[in-house]
């Protein structure tokens, strides 16, 4: 049985540990890594979230990923997962911390080639909801139906939500274009 869909408002303290973490990640795959970012729910402002800082790493090559997958072993990201994507990779790693810090953070980051398509959407559709809070409401009204409504259903969870974000994306293109 999968694990309920579970959401928390927005804590001021997610992008300390993010930047935390990053620094973490940049003693270990520095020389591997073009830029990262934390991108998600949690990197936006008053927006509610399952409570696990997602972040992206841009890399050059396939190849930097895998290399980046063995040197952040030592800083215990597991669930290493080649992801289909538009260029056949995109990893993602979790790292959740065990014993009494587990209620801490859970952690994802997401290896990709820097400036794709795929990066280039999750930075559009972050940046769109910091700037548009009006617009952050929304998604965040709408994620708490979609928890509610799917439960334990993630993959459904995350899928009813794809139109949303699409339209967001569409939105930030089309302000990038004006003027």
């Amino acid at each position: 049985m999968s694990r309920p869909v579970i959401m928390v408002d927005y804590d001021p303290a997610w992008p300390i540990l993010y930047e935390a973490e990053k620094q973490r990640i940049l003693k270990a795959i520095g020389n591997k890594v073009l830029a990262i970012e934390h991108i998600g729910s949690t990197a936006v402002p008053n927006l509610w979230s399952k409570p696990i800082i997602d972040m992206m790493a841009g890399v050059l090559c396939s190849t930097d990923a895998e290399d980046c997958v063995r040197l952040l072993q030592s800083l215990d990201y597991l669930d290493v997962t080649p992801q289909p994507g538009e260029l056949d990779w995109h990893y993602c790693l979790g790292k959740k911390y065990a014993g009494e810090a587990a209620s801490l953070q859970n952690y994802h980051l997401h290896l990709v080639r820097f400036m794709s398509d795929h990066w280039k959407k999750h930075l559009l559709f972050r940046d769109f909801l910091r700037n548009h809070p009006e617009v952050a409401q929304e998604y965040r009204e709408l994620k708490r139906q979609l928890a509610a409504e799917y439960g334990s259903d993630r993959v459904g969870y995350t899928a009813a939500k794809t139109r949303f974000i699409e339209s967001v994306i569409t939105r930030a293109r089309a302000d990038i274009r004006t003027p």
